[in-house]
């Protein structure tokens, strides 16, 4: 074998060395990040459009209120024989897998205010072991639910009509996404909640966006 044809062979195996260290290397990354974690988009927003709404205690709530923390945000409303109740299981097992310490709030909002008062989300909550101090339900005035979930969230929400629902609690088509907001409320990113890996995509995008200062 010649001296060139020996470097080449070199070359090659050293290439392919390289390529194996990076292929271990994200595989390492993977596991310690969590595999398929949601894609972090830069910040797209200035924050949250300005809104007052009710909590489940009955307490005001605008964006001040959320400041310094990820919100993971979801859109339902209690009397949904369709997605919703599927959607707050999901929330209830994401909670149940987020650190204590982490600065995040889960944040569901109804777009029925007219059924959906902090008493009926309270009970709501409750039903799905919702911790209060962690995950907030809330209702407010048509225009500002609007105004927050449509050009906050870009969620959707549209009330069916009567003579096109299958059911009485038919009454909405809204979105099964669940939105991600850093501590500045800016929107970062969005998970469809019947992904496949939603719980552990959605626990790594909230702690990455938690190590951001």
């Amino acid at each position: 074998m010649t001296h060139s044809s020996r470097k080449t062979e070199w070359i090659v195996w050293g290439a392919l060395g390289l390529t194996m260290l990076g292929i271990l290397a994200a595989f390492i990354y993977s596991k310690v990040t969590g595999a398929g974690a949601a894609q972090i988009q830069p910040p797209l927003t200035t924050g949250l459009p300005p809104f007052v709404m009710t909590n489940q205690f009955d307490q005001v709530i605008t964006p001040d209120s959320l400041k310094g923390n990820v919100l993971l945000v979801d859109i339902i409303f209690t009397q949904c024989g369709g997605p919703c109740p599927k959607m707050t299981q999901r929330m209830a097992e994401l909670q149940s897998r987020l650190p204590a310490k982490l600065p995040v709030k889960l944040v569901t909002i109804t777009t029925d205010p007219g059924h959906d008062s902090p008493a009926v989300l309270k009970r709501y909550g409750e039903k799905f072991g919702a911790n209060f101090d962690r995950w907030m339900f809330l209702t407010g005035t048509k225009t500002n639910l609007a105004r927050l979930a449509r050009d906050g969230l870009k969620l959707v929400a549209e009330e069916i009509k009567p003579e096109d629902r299958v059911s009485p609690d038919d009454l909405f088509l809204h979105s099964t996404i669940f939105v991600l907001l850093d501590k500045q409320g800016r929107f970062r990113g969005s998970l469809d909640s019947a992904e496949e890996g939603f719980i552990s995509k959605a626990s790594g995008a909230i702690r990455k966006l938690a190590s951001e200062r």
